[in-house]
């Protein structure tokens, strides 16, 4: 089946597109505008509290705040974590240090090496 060609796709789209926009409600006029009343003292007063939270500074005197404990266990568990890597990474230190100290010299070899 031959593929439709571009100015047949551009009719069919303007159309649904057409459709579509005649289907919908009519929109309906502006309306005349009309101010806001104006508001009393106290209604402003009300307005303020409610946009400053109703006296949060009156509740913050009331409460402290509470202080939260030293995480002991946290401190422990990394202390233990540590002290179980300690012994790993000496061990791996000496070994790059005394591999290092083995290559800095010139012309010495290592034992177990075989030359060919």
């Amino acid at each position: 089946m031959p593929s439709p060609s571009l100015p047949r796709l551009v009719l069919i789209l303007a159309l649904v597109w057409g459709g579509a926009v005649m289907a919908q409600p009519q929109r309906r006029q502006p309306q005349e505008f009309q101010n806001p009343r104006e508001l009393t003292q106290e209604e402003r007063d009300a307005a303020k509290a409610r946009a400053m939270g109703n006296n949060l500074h009156g509740y913050s005197k009331d409460e402290k705040p509470k202080e939260k404990p030293m995480p002991w266990r946290a401190i422990g568990l990394a202390g233990i974590i540590f002290m179980v890597c300690l012994p790993f990474a000496i061990r791996a230190y000496r070994g790059t240090v005394k591999d290092m100290a083995a290559s800095k010299t010139f012309g010495a070899h290592d034992a177990g090496e075989d030359e060919a």
